[in-house]
């Protein structure tokens, strides 16, 4: 039997004990040998649900890093982190998946890229989205060229009222902002990934805090504070790329509209269109008339997955380990992930300076 690959996680709250540590518990060759955390009571708890038993724990990932037994690690901290953390697992041996974001800043994800490409170690980054069914069926589309040259494309991020007030979601000096770089970054991941277009040209970005103070919220997960809601509570970018493809970015927590759904992209090409806000929508013109269709995704199996499930972030976690054993490719690559901080740092900088960024 193979030996199994000795996995440390760093950081053991609430993406940790949801997403990564239950996926990565369903693998048959992976096991997790080491937890890291700031709070030590969590990453003991996180042993005892997850590890195996003489797992270790520690307050300080520095000292996980220097176990040579351990092949990958998950960054599962708060954005701030994120960078610093990954470049030095990197340079320690490592291979590393982080959670999305890649960074706060695109300073900070440069470094990333550029640890990886200095150690050879695989770098990937936590946008699960890319995994469901509706994903991966409309990647196909776009692959077999059915939607023609895509030229204007929504990602939709918006909630009415569901701003998380566990953790340090509302702090911005630890996670860099708000909605925007919480669950507008999977809406823009995943426009971009169907557009396979990373060349952007110009940004204008506006943000608002025009909720956040309220206290009578309605809030799916009770009321905020409004003394700690450091965030914005929504945030829109206007993004055009250098092939003159032009996306509208719209993220909130909490606004008052209506037309909510998150992780979500609509696509508009010279052939066809698609966008995800009733199910997968394709639209097209075929003999003459107008034509709308709902792919049904109950049966779509996953080429490349080879386990038992077929929830995302299951994919994802099978996905990182093939790379690993298999030498196969990476479903989210970290330069298309810098793409993703690059734009969503021009968002802020744009509304700050009320003025477009521009690339070069």
């Amino acid at each position: 039997m193979n030996e199994k690959i000795k996995v440390g996680i760093i950081g053991c709250g609430g993406i940790a004990n949801n997403k990564h540590m239950p996926a990565l518990k369903k693998l048959g060759n992976v096991e997790m040998t080491a937890f890291c955390d700031i709070i030590e009571e969590k990453a003991v708890l996180a042993k005892q649900q997850f590890g195996t038993p003489d797992a270790k724990v520690y307050t300080d990932y520095r000292e996980l890093l220097n176990d040579e037994s351990i092949t990958a690690v998950h960054v599962c901290t708060p954005n701030r982190s994120h960078s610093f953390i990954t470049v030095d697992s990197l340079h320690a041996g490592k291979h590393v998946m982080c959670e999305k974001p890649m960074a706060k800043t695109a300073a900070e994800a440069k470094e990333m890229l550029n640890a990886a490409k200095e150690t050879g170690k695989l770098l990937t980054i936590g946008y699960q989205n890319r995994y469901r069914n509706d994903s991966t069926y409309l990647k196909q589309a776009c692959l077999n060229g059915e939607l023609g040259n895509i030229y204007y494309a929504k990602a939709h991020a918006i909630r009415r009222r569901a701003v998380p007030t566990w953790g340090v979601f509302l702090n911005e000096f630890e996670q860099g902002g708000g909605p925007l770089i919480d669950i507008g970054t999977h809406a823009l991941d995943l426009t971009l990934w169907m557009m396979d277009n990373y060349e952007p040209k110009m940004v204008v970005g506006s943000v608002y805090k025009k909720l956040g103070g309220q206290t009578q919220t309605a809030n799916a997960w009770g009321d905020w504070n409004p003394q700690e809601y450091t965030v914005e509570d929504s945030a829109f970018g206007f993004i055009t790329m250098k092939n003159g493809a032009t996306i509208h970015l719209e993220s909130s927590w909490a606004l008052n509209s209506l037309d909510v759904g998150e992780a979500q992209t609509s696509l508009c090409g010279t052939k066809a269109g698609a966008d995800m806000n009733s199910g997968l929508r394709l639209n097209y013109v075929k003999y003459n008339s107008l034509v709308e269709e709902h792919p049904d995704l109950n049966q779509q199996g996953v080429a490349f997955f080879d386990g038992s499930t077929q929830e995302p972030q299951d994919i994802e976690a099978q996905t990182f380990y093939n790379a690993i054993t298999k030498g196969t490719p990476l479903t989210v690559t970290p330069e298309q992930a810098f793409v993703v901080t690059q734009i969503l740092e021009a968002i802020y900088e744009s509304a700050k300076t009320g003025r477009p960024v521009m690339f070069d």
